[in-house]
Order: C-alpha cells, then sequence, then structure tokens
C-alpha cells in the first residue's frame, strides 16, 4: 500500500450531496431524490378523482396530497437507495400553484428538514419545468441546452417565451396576456364533450382529422406576447354556426350529423394553437440570435407542438430540446435538480417560507 501523504487511503471520504425534491403544487403527488447530479428516483401519484368533475378541485387535490405525501416520499427514498439521514438537503415547490396543495408538500419539507437538521432550498415550479431538461439520468445520451437558450414554457396556466441566460437567471419576454394553451385545449375539449384532460383527448382524435378543415381567428399582437381567449371565442362561433345551419341544440347532435366532426375539429384547433406558439417563437428566435431553442411544460407532451419543433429545427437550423413525456408533466425530479443547483451555491430559504399562489419566473 502506498505511504505517500496524499495517498487517498489518507483522505476523507467525499459526502455525496443528497437532495430529496418534492413537488405539490396541483393535483399530482411527486418525490425525486438526486445524488451528485443523478437522478436516483422520480415517483408521481396521480390523482383521478378529478376526472368526474371535469377539472381539478383544489379541496380534493389538497386532500390527496395528505394521504400521498408519506408513501410518495418513502418509495422515491428506497427505490433511491437512501435513507433519510443520508440527506443534503429538501428541496420543495413554494409556488405557483394551488395554496392548499402547495401547503401541503411546503409543511412536509419543514417538517422532515426540521427533524434530520438539514436545509430547507424552495424552487419556483415554472423554474423547475425550465430546468427538466438538465435532469441527468444515470444512463442515456443526457443532452442540455446551452446558455443563453429559449424556452417555450407551455402548460394549462403559462404560456411563456423565456429567455435563459442561466439555472438562476431567466427573463420573460413575452407571455399570454389572457389565457394559456393549455386552457384553450383543455376549454375546446369540454365545449366538444371530450373528458378531462382535454388536452390529451384532443391530440388522440386530432391524429384522425384534417386540420385544415376549419378556420379559426388568430390574434395578432406586437412583439412576443400571446392571447388565446379570442381563438377560443372563433371555436365557439364555429360550432354556434353549425348548430343554426342544421338546426340542432346540442354539439352532440351535430357530431351525429357531420362526420368526423370532433377529429376535424380537434386537428384544426392543435394546428391553429401550435402555429400561433411557434410562430411568435420563431420571431424571438431570430431578433434574439439564439439557436438554442427548448420546450416545457405540460403542453409540451403534445405531439404537434413536438413534431414543431423537429420542423423548426430542421428548417431554421435550430439545435431543439424536447423533454422526455415524463418531464412534461408536473414531476419532483425538475424540483430535485434546481435544488440542486441551488445546494451549490448554498442558496437556502428560512423555515418561516410560506407557499405563494401566483409568482412568475
Amino acid at each position: 500500500m502506498c505511504n505517500c501523504e496524499k495517498c487517498c487511503t489518507f483522505a476523507p471520504e467525499m459526502s455525496k450531496i443528497v437532495i430529496l425534491g418534492i413537488e405539490s403544487s396541483c393535483d399530482d403527488t411527486s418525490a425525486a431524490v438526486i445524488v451528485d447530479g443523478v437522478l436516483r428516483s422520480n415517483v408521481i401519484a396521480s390523482q383521478k378523482v378529478h376526472e368526474e368533475f371535469g377539472g381539478v378541485v383544489p379541496e380534493l387535490a389538497s386532500r390527496a396530497h395528505q394521504q400521498n405525501i408519506l408513501p410518495v416520499v418513502d418509495t422515491a427514498l428506497k427505490r433511491a437507495g437512501v435513507r433519510a439521514d443520508e440527506l443534503s438537503a429538501i428541496a420543495f415547490t413554494r409556488s405557483p400553484g394551488l395554496l392548499g396543495s402547495l401547503l401541503v408538500g411546503t409543511s412536509f419539507a419543514k417538517g422532515l428538514a426540521l427533524s434530520l437538521g438539514i436545509p430547507l432550498i424552495d424552487v419556483n415550479h415554472l423554474h423547475g419545468h425550465v430546468m427538466a431538461h438538465f435532469v441527468e439520468q444515470p444512463e442515456g445520451e443526457n443532452r442540455h441546452p446551452a446558455f443563453p437558450f429559449l424556452c417555450l414554457l407551455v402548460s394549462g396556466g403559462n404560456s411563456q417565451i423565456v429567455l435563459v441566460k442561466a439555472y438562476n437567471d431567466m427573463q420573460i419576454i413575452g407571455q399570454t396576456i389572457d389565457d394559456a394553451a393549455g386552457e384553450a385545449f383543455d376549454k375546446c375539449a369540454k365545449v366538444l364533450g371530450l373528458p378531462y384532460p382535454g388536452g390529451v383527448w384532443i391530440d388522440r382524435l386530432a391524429k384522425d382529422g384534417d386540420a385544415n378543415k376549419y378556420q379559426f381567428a388568430k390574434p395578432s399582437l406586437p412583439g412576443y406576447d400571446y392571447s388565446f381567449s379570442g381563438l377560443k371565442t372563433s371555436f365557439l362561433y364555429t360550432l354556434r354556426d353549425m348548430l343554426r345551419e342544421y338546426g340542432l341544440e346540442t354539439v352532440e347532435q351535430l357530431a351525429e350529423t357531420v362526420p368526423n366532426l370532433r377529429e376535424d375539429m380537434c386537428a384544426s384547433i392543435q394546428a391553429t394553437i401550435v402555429d400561433v406558439l411557434m410562430r411568435k417563437l420563431k420571431k424571438a428566435a431570430q431578433d434574439l440570435g439564439v439557436r438554442q431553442v427548448a420546450v416545457a411544460g405540460g403542453v409540451s407532451a403534445n405531439s404537434a407542438l413536438r413534431q414543431a419543433f423537429v420542423d423548426y429545427g430542421k428548417r431554421y437550423h435550430w439545435e431543439v430540446f424536447i423533454p422526455p413525456f415524463s418531464y412534461t408533466t408536473d414531476n419532483a425530479a425538475m424540483i430535485a435538480q434546481v435544488g440542486y443547483f441551488k445546494y451549490l451555491d448554498k442558496d437556502f430559504c428560512s423555515i418561516d417560507a410560506v407557499p405563494v399562489a401566483k409568482i412568475q419566473i
């Protein structure tokens, strides 16, 4: 054995950085563990109770979080092969989201951190979606965008173009002035009588529809901002006019009368929303001279939007970054990832931190 003073035998063992991430902003309870920057586990418990109501019921969501959070965290630790006393810090979603749901995750994170005597790290949920592109898998290609890059952040509550200069330096350069793209998908689906969540059903039915069958009004805002309220109104008026034309009273009757109605309407509204999103993103990329372009958020699971990113990337020579489907929905891996970066900077929060329902990046 080497007797050199610099021999690793005499060096202290390097301690691992182990981050537990907790996400509870809406109706998914999730916990994830990152060890030295590599994801070890990501567990998500979804809530089916909201389907019969056609949307998330806040009180039911918070109750379900209380039932799910302990087994979800326990499972995440076991899958990661980590004990609670090995944790370096706990990262949790502090904002934005449903206040009752956020309170459950925040309270659990505080209690566990206090019991273990480790730091707390508060994470912005939207920040997490953007940084999901930096989650390291134990195996795989692990491609990450280079700073600065543009990220189209699209979900049920947000539609934003974000200039990402660093993990902790982001600027919203464009956003919706009214409704979000995901909200437009869900509300149009509801009008068509489709189950919740509507965006998923629009994507499915659109595959068998004609995207050019119906034309809807597109907003014409200056700059990089979006608007989807007028598009929803145009969608409603199209159905209203068809009901009058056929002398019918319900969309169900109209679907029985007009062949492929739902499929064509879904394909047309989906194509319109994707076109609106991509045109603004293209303008921003050209104006700023940025060629690293990413998409994030729940709507990034939409197949037409994902294909549009591929097509635009080829056409305009972008390097595009599309998240795995597991990172499009709310998940704790993205929260733990931000937590890992903030831990390296010793950016911790006080035990007195309270959740906030609405906040921007």
